[in-house]
């Protein structure tokens, strides 16, 4: 099949227009020779397709991305080679051992699957169906999945919790799941520790990021799904920013932060900036994360990524041997230590550019985060650090749409004089003034911005309530 025709396919997989059985139906009817507008007039003429203008809007978006090549998961591959445990479609619940409380039920044409047989599959049979209920997981656009002793197994999508189905899983049934795709010695790590974090790489297509632990109830693991590709600042959101992102992304030394809470979309980030600069530079980049989610192939840049766990024993070890590993810019997972951030701001002012990612809502709290870790003794010189080597903060958050989906949300602090200022006299409460005159040289506030996609519709009045701060703004939208 044509990519375009291989991207419509998907699209309407993905957007619950049609199902992957009438796909597969109409490939046989009309064979391997027809183009796009053939295969896309057949879904109307056959009664399977009533919203014409949603699949004409997909037609066109499958043109576009047909043209730099096919799908990453084939929507005509049937190589799941699952147990008919495994379905895709509106079909029912799973009957549970025990009856389960009222709430949100099953999203409609999530994928199914039947929990009530686990107990009864040989591990072998158990592995392949959870390898393929994750692959339609993440084809369904949802970003996590869960399986908790006690709960029904469910997924977000949009932010939103819905069920899988309405069994609740035992113990037995919870830990068997969370454990059936590890090696012996990651299950005997998980099972000492009881916490374990890894990457599940079931393909180059589908990674997730996996978290298990124990609860007062028995296992629980918590799947998040990887995107395929790595997707560039302008597709993220960043388009009107995207000029003071480039001007952050040249130098070649200082600290640059990305922060947000959790969820917002900071691995992504992260990852687009990365790519960004393995494809614009000639660089060594050395990345530290827990666990690796996005493989980086070098391009441009030779790019060295590191685990901790495998590979380092802590973020802190890792960066203090980056420094002798002859790097020009150095990605951090996350800074949540004194030492983490300290070794970061020192290599910052070492001549390296150091990107990190932190769990704060906005520029202020962010620069509190990182100098209120210090010690009382050491504030001033910290202060006068951190000053010198900041280039920016990028703080994001992902807002519901109206319409479905999530858009993005973004303050963005750019370091000159006045800035640098603020942190050294340590007057965080005069950010926001300086921010709001310092529009020119790319910085935006979150009140603004969030306040900017309600005036264009992009999302509820209620949403934008909830993210803005600033009374003034609040009264003005109702």
């Amino acid at each position: 099949m044509n990519n375009d025709i291989s991207w419509l396919a998907r699209l309407g997989i993905d957007h619950g227009l049609f199902t992957r059985p009438q796909v597969l139906q109409i490939r046989t009817k009309l064979g391997d020779t027809t183009d796009l507008m053939g295969y896309a007039q057949e879904f109307i003429d056959s009664g399977v397709v009533t919203d014409v203008e949603t699949l004409e809007k997909l037609a066109d978006l499958a043109i576009a991305k047909g043209a730099k090549g096919p799908p990453a998961a084939d929507p005509f591959d049937d190589d799941d080679g699952a147990p008919a445990m495994v379905q895709t479609g509106p079909a029912g619940h799973a009957a549970g051992k025990k009856e389960a409380p009222s709430g949100p039920m099953a999203v409609g044409d999530a994928p199914k699957f039947a929990f009530d047989t686990v107990a009864s599959l040989a591990d072998p049979a158990l592995a392949t169906a959870l390898r393929t209920l994750l692959k339609d997981i993440a084809r369904f656009g949802a970003s996590d999945l869960h399986f908790s002793t006690g709960a029904r197994p469910f997924v977000r999508k949009d932010r939103a919790l819905s069920y899988l189905s309405e069994y609740v899983l035992t113990a037995p049934d919870a830990l068997r799941l969370n454990t059936v795709l590890l090696a012996d010695h990651q299950k005997k790590i998980f099972l000492e520790k009881k916490d374990y974090d890894y990457a599940l790489a079931l393909s180059d297509a589908d990674r997730y990021r996996v978290n298990l632990m124990f609860h007062k109830n028995g296992a629980a693991g918590a799947y998040h799904m990887v995107p395929a590709e790595t997707r560039t600042l302008e597709e993220l959101g960043y388009t009107q920013h995207i000029a003071t992102l480039h001007k952050l992304l040249s130098y070649h030394n200082g600290l640059i932060l990305i922060t947000g809470p959790v969820g917002s979309g900071k691995t992504t980030t992260l990852a687009a900036m990365v790519a960004y600069l393995n494809e614009t530079r000639t660089d060594h980049i050395i990345t530290v994360e827990d666990p690796i989610e996005v493989v980086q192939p070098a391009k441009g840049c030779n790019v060295t990524q590191r685990e901790v766990g495998p590979h380092t024993r802590s973020f802190a070890a890792a960066l203090k041997g980056a420094l002798r590993e002859d790097p020009d810019v150095i990605i951090i997972g996350e800074l949540r230590d004194l030492e983490t951030i300290e070794m970061a701001i020192s290599a910052s002012e070492t001549g390296h550019l150091v990107i990190g990612t932190m769990h704060t809502s906005d520029a202020a709290t962010t620069l509190n985060r990182v100098l209120d870790v210090f010690p009382p003794a050491q504030q001033t010189q910290i202060r006068a650090s951190v000053a010198e080597s900041l280039r920016g903060v990028v703080c994001q958050r992902l807002l519901p749409c109206p319409t479905g989906g999530l858009t993005l949300a973004c303050e963005i602090l750019i370091t000159n004089t006045a800035i640098q200022n603020l942190i050294r006299e340590g007057k965080s409460t005069g950010l926001r003034n300086t921010m709001e005159t310092g529009i020119k040289e790319g910085m935006c506030l979150m009140d603004t911005v969030v306040f900017g996609l309600w005036k264009e519709k992009k999302i509820s009045a209620e949403t934008a309530q909830m993210n803005i701060s600033n009374r003034v703004l609040k009264a003005k939208i109702t």
